[in-house]
């Protein structure tokens, strides 16, 4: 007795986002917020730069606000990557830096009025918060539960609050825009937020 067995194939799952399209895709975003500023980047654009079609850019971000943010958070971060036994307080300092000479930049300072102006895309703003902002906090919250964990700072240290008073200041400035946001200030931050936490 013989019988026709249909053995149904699993289907294969959609292509993985590829890393290395991730990398040209925020490449080129990179290049066209330089170019032409935060409005400036549309998702068909940063296709074409990049060399790879748009659903592409689409498997990665959400949109072109979401893309903005990876581009900026790009250009936020130094070159290369810190060594592993690097002073975390040092590799936070050196993240905070390149976060200030970000928003010294004709980019950076266009983000700060379109927060301060409270009448901006809404959409770039949430994507501001979401993509940005939490990124660099969560960075700073394992850097510093790295240093806490080091002896280097106290073992009460309140690692949440320590991120408020670090940031607090700085969203307070992008968001008022009374003041600039700067070495100097990143400086003044970390130094004073070691006073009070740090193990003498």
């Amino acid at each position: 007795m013989s019988s026709n067995v249909n053995i149904e194939k699993p289907r294969r799952p959609g292509r993985p986002p590829s890393q290395q399209a991730r990398d040209a895709i925020v490449r080129a975003a990179c290049t066209m917020l330089q170019e032409r500023g935060v409005t400036g980047i549309t998702m068909e654009g940063v296709a074409t730069l990049a060399g790879v079609g748009k659903p592409t850019v689409y498997r990665h971000f959400g949109d072109r606000h979401e893309l903005a943010m990876a581009a900026l958070m790009r250009m936020a971060t130094p070159e290369g990557e810190a060594p592993g036994n690097a002073d975390p307080m040092e590799t936070l300092k050196q993240q905070l830096l390149g976060m200030a000479a970000l928003f010294e930049t004709p980019t950076g300072r266009f983000v700060t009025s379109l927060l301060a102006s409270g009448h901006g895309d809404t959409e770039m703003s949430k994507a501001f918060r979401n993509h940005f902002v939490e990124q660099r906090r969560q960075q700073s919250r394992v850097l510093l539960q790295l240093a806490k964990d080091a002896g280097t700072l106290r073992p009460d240290t309140d690692v949440e609050l320590a991120l408020d008073q670090l940031y607090g200041p700085i969203l307070y400035r992008l968001l008022m825009g009374h003041g600039s946001i700067d070495r100097s200030l990143v400086t003044r931050l970390l130094d004073q937020l070691l006073e009070g936490i740090a193990l003498a």
